[in-house]
C-alpha cells in the first residue's frame, strides 16, 4: 500500500510538471521581466521626447567608450584564434566520445541564420551605398570611395562579429557539455566564483544577459520589420509608417510562436534550412542577372583589400578626424554584436555538441564569414556597379530610406516584383527564425538553464521580444534600435572579457585531465605489452 501511494504521488507530480505554465528561476525571470516592462512603460509614457533621450545616450557612450569597444572586439577575435590553435584546440565539446547532433550542412545553416539573418538582408545594399556616398574621409561617389566602402562593410560583418560569437558559444558549450553545468551565462564563471553561480552574483549576470539579448534581438527584429514594411509599401502602395510596422511585428511574432512551440529540431532547424535554400536561390539569381564578372572579381579584390588593411581598419578609432561617422557605424555594430552574443552564443552552443574546440571556432569564424562576404559582394557590389556606371540612382533612394535599398536594387533587374516578394518572404522567415531561437535562448536563461521549459513560457518571451521591438520603433525608429544595442553592449563587453579568463582556467583544468588520462592510458598499454612479452617468453621456455 505505501508503495502504491508513492507511485501515485510520482504520477501526480509528473502530471503537475507537464501541466504547469511556467518553470522559472524566479529572481532572474521576474527581475528581467520587470526591467523590460519598466522600459516599455517609460518609453510609451514619455513619447516623442524619448527620441532625443536615445540620441543623447547613444552619443555619450559612443564618444566616451568607442575606443573600448574597438579594443575589446579585437581582443575577442585574437582570443578565439589563440584557443583554436593552442593546446586547447583538440578538446571535444561534450567529452572524448561525444558525437555531433547535427550534420555539418545543418550546423552551418543554423549558424548563418542565427548569426546574421535579418541584418545582412537589411544592410547588404544600403551600407555599401551609404559608405560610397558619404565615406568617413575623402570625397564620395568615386572609385576609391567604392573600394573603401566594401572594406568598411566587410569589417563590420566579418571575422570580428563571429569572433564574439565564437567566444560566447564556445564558453557556454564547454561548461554545459564538459562540466555538466546549466546552460546559462553564469555557468561560464564557475572557475572564478564557484557555487556562487547559483547565488545572487550568478543571477545578476544572467539578468544582464537576458536584458542584453532581448535588446539585441529587438534591434534585429526592428530592422527586419522596417524592411518588410518598406517592401510592402513599394509593391502595394500602402503607406510605410510606424503603425504598419507595429502591425507587421504582431503578425510575424504570432507566426514565430508556432515555430517556438515546435522546438529546436522541428521548428528552428527546418526554418534555418529553408532560409539557406531561399537565400542560395536569391544569391544565384543576383549572380546570374547582375554583373557576374564584376561581382566575382570584386569578391576576390574585396577580400584581398580587407585582409591587407585588416589591422588598420580593426584598430581605427577616428581620433584625428573628430567626426561622428564611427559612432553611427562601427561602434553601433560592435555593441550590437556584443548585445546579441548571448543569444547567438547560446544557440550555437546548443547545436555544437560533439565538435572539437578547433573545429567549432574555425567553423564559426570562416564559413559564415565567407558566405557573408559573397553575399555583400553580390548585392552591395551590384549596387556600386550601377552607381559607378550611371545605370541607376540608388543613392538617393537609400539616403531617403535605407530599408528600401534591397527592393530598389531588385527593381533594376528582370522579375523585380517577383524577387521583391521573395525578398519580403526571406526577411520574414529570418525574422521568425531569430524570434523563435531567441525565445528558446532567453527561456533557458530565465529557467535556470533548462532546455525544455513549458511552451507558454516560450510564447511569453516571443511576444515580449516583439513588444520591445515595437516600442523601440515607436520611441525613435533606427536611432532607438541602435541606442538599445549600445546601452546593453557596453556592460556586457566587460562581462565577456572576464568570461575569456574564466574559460582559459576551465580549459586548462580539462587539458590537464586529458593529459593525465593519456599518460595513464599509455602506462596501461606499456604494462600490457610487458606482460604480453613476458608471457611469450614463458611459453617459449615451456
Amino acid at each position: 500500500m505505501p508503495k502504491n501511494t508513492s507511485i501515485k504521488k510520482n504520477i501526480a507530480g509528473t502530471i503537475k510538471n507537464k501541466t504547469r505554465y511556467f518553470d522559472v528561476d524566479p529572481p532572474v525571470f521576474w527581475i528581467s521581466a520587470a526591467l523590460i516592462v519598466c522600459f516599455i512603460v517609460i518609453t510609451l509614457g514619455v513619447g516623442e521626447p524619448m527620441e532625443r533621450v536615445f540620441a543623447a545616450v547613444q552619443g555619450g557612450i559612443s564618444v566616451n567608450g568607442g575606443w573600448f569597444f574597438v579594443l575589446a572586439v579585437n581582443f575577442f577575435l585574437v582570443f578565439s584564434l589563440f584557443v583554436a590553435f593552442g593546446k586547447f584546440g583538440d578538446i571535444r565539446l561534450g567529452g572524448r566520445n561525444a558525437e555531433p547532433e547535427f550534420s555539418r550542412t545543418a550546423w552551418f545553416a543554423m549558424l548563418f541564420s542565427a548569426g546574421m539573418g535579418i541584418g545582412i538582408l537589411f544592410w547588404s545594399v544600403g551600407e555599401p551605398v551609404l559608405h560610397f556616398v558619404s565615406p568617413p574621409s575623402g570625397a564620395g561617389g568615386t572609385v576609391f570611395s567604392a573600394q573603401k566602402s566594401m572594406q568598411y562593410t566587410f569589417l563590420h560583418w566579418g571575422f570580428h562579429a563571429w569572433g564574439i560569437y565564437a567566444l560566447v558559444g564556445m564558453s557556454l558549450a564547454f561548461f554545459t557539455f564538459n562540466r555538466r553545468l546549466p546552460l546559462t551565462i553564469s555557468s561560464v564563471f564557475y572557475p572564478l566564483i564557484g557555487e556562487r553561480i547559483h547565488g545572487g552574483l550568478g543571477k545578476a549576470i544572467n539578468i544582464l544577459a537576458v536584458v542584453a539579448t532581448l535588446f539585441g534581438l529587438a534591434t534585429s527584429l526592428g530592422l527586419g520589420v522596417q524592411q518588410v514594411s518598406a517592401g510592402l509599401s513599394r509593391l502595394t502602395g500602402i503607406e510605410d509608417n510606424v503603425t504598419l510596422q507595429v502591425i507587421l511585428i504582431a503578425v510575424i511574432t504570432l507566426i514565430a510562436t508556432g515555430s517556438v512551440v515546435a522546438g529546436l529540431s522541428a521548428g528552428v532547424k527546418r526554418l534555418s534550412q529553408m532560409n539557406i535554400i531561399i537565400g542560395a536561390v536569391f544569391l544565384l539569381f543576383m549572380l546570374t542577372v547582375g554583373p557576374t564578372l564584376f561581382i566575382l572579381g570584386s569578391f576576390v579584390q574585396n577580400i584581398g583589400a580587407y585582409l591587407q588593411n585588416f589591422f588598420e581598419l580593426s584598430f581605427w578609432t577616428e581620433t584625428y578626424q573628430q567626426s561622428d561617422w564611427q559612432m553611427s557605424w562601427t561602434v553601433f555594430y560592435w555593441a550590437w554584436w556584443i548585445s546579441w552574443s548571448p543569444f547567438v552564443g547560446m544557440f550555437i552552443a546548443r547545436i555544437s555538441k560533439g565538435r572539437t574546440v578547433r573545429e567549432f571556432i574555425m567553423g564559426v569564424l570562416i564559413v559564415p564569414t565567407i558566405i557573408t562576404f559573397l553575399w555583400l559582394s553580390s548585392f552591395g557590389g551590384t549596387a556600386l556597379f550601377l552607381e559607378l556606371n550611371g545605370l541607376a540612382n540608388l543613392a538617393t533612394a537609400v539616403e531617403e530610406n535605407v530599408a528600401t535599398s534591397l527592393f530598389v536594387l531588385l527593381e533594376q533587374f528582370p522579375l523585380g516584383t517577383v524577387t521583391s516578394v521573395i525578398g519580403i518572404l526571406l526577411v520574414t522567415s529570418f525574422f521568425v527564425t531569430s524570434s523563435d531561437s531567441g525565445s528558446l535562448v532567453i527561456d533557458s536563461l530565465t529557467a535556470g538553464g533548462k532546455l525544455d521549459a513549458p511552451v507558454p513560457q516560450r510564447i511569453f518571451w516571443a511576444v515580449t521580444e516583439g513588444a520591445v521591438a515595437a516600442v523601440l520603433l515607436i520611441g525613435g525608429g533606427l536611432a532607438a534600435l541602435q541606442t538599445a544595442s549600445i546601452i546593453t553592449g557596453l556592460p556586457f563587453a566587460m562581462v565577456l572579457i572576464i568570461m575569456a579568463y574564466s574559460l582559459v582556467k576551465g580549459m586548462r583544468e580539462e587539458r590537464n585531465r586529458m593529459d593525465r588520462y593519456e599518460t595513464e592510458k599509455e602506462m596501461r598499454s606499456y604494462q600490457e605489452r610487458i606482460r604480453s612479452m613476458l608471457a611469450k617468453r614463458e611459453q617459449k621456455k615451456q
